[in-house]
């Protein structure tokens, strides 16, 4: 299948060798060109423009950091709707708002360019791995054709329902991740305030009911204060962002999930936006004396 993958990022970049690796003819993109370097030394061609990087593609994915970015790649001046033809499935990975995923979507099927929202969880060790959770939102017939190359990116792949939803699967997978990023900041603070020794205490939890993949892989982060990149603060916020605009849309109350974006709202502000997420212990351990 001829692939076109655009955004070379800490997510895109592993997932696009993941689906060069999986024996797929894969085409290239990035805004910065030189990004696009390490996948074309491993065998795929480079496109000057995503209206180029859709041109006789199959499948074209987009992996880009926000909403703004995801409607300049596919409707702008060089975009992809200029590049793709009619049946072309574009899969937008990216984590952006579900408003404007189904706007796109429709622009899209007014050229008869199919469109599949499908979000990721597992950050860059998932993509790496290709062991990536997917969420994904569309017509069935266009997720069981993409259904290969989204199999050589994640190892749980869910059509969650019609396009959009995958967007919101997401932000309840961000709201989620948030209050245990907070709760497990709050807990260990406890536990380093009290004395424990810390890495004994994380290894009784994790064989009981608080265990969960972020004490597994960011506990040590918060145990040591260093919090080197897995996701950035500043994206996980523009994802509660996301979140939060669609529960007022929705009529939902979200209290955990504003006061965790307050949090990132102070980090960033004091330069923390490009730590990992766990970075929010920053805060707990800074009102608890532990700085």
């Amino acid at each position: 299948m001829k692939v076109s993958f655009i955004g070379m990022g800490t997510m895109g970049s592993p997932m696009a060798q993941n689906i060069l690796k999986a024996g797929h003819e894969v085409t290239v993109h990035n805004r910065t060109r030189e990004k696009e370097q390490t996948l074309a030394q491993a065998g795929a061609q480079r496109a000057a423009s995503p209206q180029e990087a859709a041109s006789g593609a199959d499948v074209v994915i987009t992996c880009v950091s926000d909403t703004p970015d995801v409607e300049s790649i596919i409707l702008g001046d060089n975009g992809v709707i200029h590049g793709a033809q009619p049946g072309t499935i574009v899969v937008d990975m990216s984590t952006i708002s579900p408003i404007a995923t189904r706007r796109i979507a429709e622009k899209l099927g007014q050229k008869g360019i199919k469109m599949l929202d499908a979000p990721v969880s597992g950050g860059s060790e998932g993509a790496q791995k290709a062991t990536l959770t997917i969420m994904v939102g569309g017509e069935a017939a266009e997720v069981d054709k993409v259904m290969p190359i989204l199999e050589a990116m994640g190892k749980t792949i869910t059509h969650v329902g019609s396009i959009g939803a995958g967007q919101i699967t997401k932000a309840i997978n961000q709201i989620i991740i948030s209050g245990t990023y907070l709760t497990l900041a709050e807990g260990l603070a406890l536990g380093i305030k009290a004395g424990l020794d810390m890495p004994k205490i994380v290894q009784a939890l994790s064989g009981g009911a608080a265990s969960s993949w972020i004490l597994s892989n960011r506990s040590d982060n918060m145990i040591n204060n260093s919090y080197p990149l897995g996701f950035r603060v500043r994206l996980h916020y523009k994802d509660l962002r996301i979140a939060l605009d669609t529960a007022r849309e929705l009529g939902v109350n979200l209290p955990a999930t504003a006061f965790v974006e307050q949090i990132e709202t102070g980090l960033i502000a004091r330069g923390y936006g490009d730590e990992d997420v766990s970075a929010i212990a920053r805060s707990i351990r800074e009102a608890s004396g532990l700085e």
